[in-house]
């Protein structure tokens, strides 16, 4: 079965990745601590553009991923977060398989 993946892509205001980062990194770690079907979460800044930041996430299945959407963790992060960020571009995927070394 395919995974479900997602990449998300947006803009921290000016002046505020310093408050945003530390914010980011830590829903990122308690959604692969404590979300079994998190399988992956990257948080990804764009070269060149300090401002923008790239998400890569990887879930057991679709179902994983609306579970993560229900999670406090998550709730605690938007409500600290979207101040600090620009309207977020959402592209879903199916992960058909993987090149890892």
């Amino acid at each position: 079965m395919a995974n479900y993946s997602l990449i998300v892509d947006f803009e921290v205001k000016d002046g505020m990745m310093e408050q945003f980062l530390p914010v980011m990194k830590e829903n990122a770690r308690a959604s692969v601590a404590n979300e079994p079907g998190c399988l992956q979460f990257d948080v990804l800044q764009v070269q060149g553009e300090p401002n923008r930041l790239v998400l890569f996430e990887v879930y057991q299945d679709e179902a994983a991923f609306q579970a993560h959407m229900k999670m406090p963790h998550l709730a605690v992060f938007l409500e600290k977060a979207r101040p600090m960020m620009g309207k977020p571009t959402m592209i879903k995927m199916d992960r058909l398989g993987a090149n890892k070394r």
